[in-house]
């Protein structure tokens, strides 16, 4: 090979080399850098209004790195897991609130951030509600319901002046129902299948925690239900005078359901 084309070769790639490398220095190029926080978070904010969730999030962690302390790093934090909420993202999310909450214990936004808890939880548990008639019973994870009603709880007790109060009592009422028919479906899963003392555990349960839920009285009709299966005539007779005493105008319904029957048409 003469030297000329040697030469020539070593040009060639020297050029590939600089491209390839001007290349990668494009690609690495930030266009946010040296932006303010209070244009960082009104590109962000647009973002948010177009649903591009995943853009928003990227300029808010920028913003909540570059700026960290202050309003700006609180406010980045708050709106990064509405985001994740909006984007399906609920441990995420879930996990942003968490940290604002132990970060900031006295932040003005607290009860904010505990509200946003206790929806993005509450939601979760919806979707596992709709999606029960694909699920074995016994397996059934009523955590997120759980959580929601905690922060709910939480928020009401350290808030009663919030402005978010009376949405959180209505969805606390309604989880008292939601968690109560999914104990008691879960009870009437044991019971068809011969686990009486499961069976009357969780209709105990649901009795116990959940007084006033509507699905007490038929709880009590299947812990009634399930003493008798198990040989206890005093355990059963003292439950069915508690439900007769309890609802006086009670059908006395069957504990166990034909199989043809879905447990949310109990409690809806």
């Amino acid at each position: 090979m003469n030297r000329h084309l040697v030469g020539t070769l070593r040009l060639i790639a020297v050029w590939m080399s600089l491209v390839l490398a001007g290349c990668g220095t494009l690609q690495e190029v930030d266009e946010t850098v040296g932006w303010p926080p209070d244009q960082l978070y009104s590109e962000a904010r647009k973002d948010i209004e177009r649903r591009n969730w995943g853009q928003a999030i990227k300029l808010l962690e920028k913003l909540e790195a570059r700026y960290p302390f202050g309003r700006w790093a609180e406010q980045a934090q708050l709106q990064i897991a509405y985001a994740h909420y909006r984007n399906n993202e609920r441990v995420l999310a879930v996990a942003a609130l968490d940290r604002f909450i132990k970060l900031h214990p006295n932040h003005p936004a607290l009860d904010y951030a505990l509200y946003m808890k206790g929806v993005v939880n509450f939601n979760e548990q919806e979707g596992l509600f709709a999606a029960l008639g694909k699920q074995d019973l016994a397996e059934r994870d009523l955590q997120a319901a759980r959580d929601a009603f905690d922060a709910f709880r939480i928020l009401i007790n350290r808030f009663p002046q919030s402005q978010y109060v009376a949405d959180a009592e209505a969805r606390m009422a309604y989880l008292i129902d939601s968690m109560a028919a999914g104990e008691l479906a879960v009870a009437r899963y044991y019971f068809r299948r011969g686990a009486y003392v499961a069976a009357a555990n969780r209709a105990q349960g649901v009795v116990r925690q959940f007084p006033t839920a509507r699905s007490t009285e038929q709880a009590l009709a299947m812990l009634a239900d399930s003493y008798d299966k198990l040989g206890l005539p005093e355990l059963r007779d003292d439950t069915r005078r508690v439900l007769e005493k309890s609802f006086p105008d009670s059908a006395r319904a069957s504990a166990a359901p034909p199989e043809s029957a879905r447990w949310w048409q109990f409690w809806r």
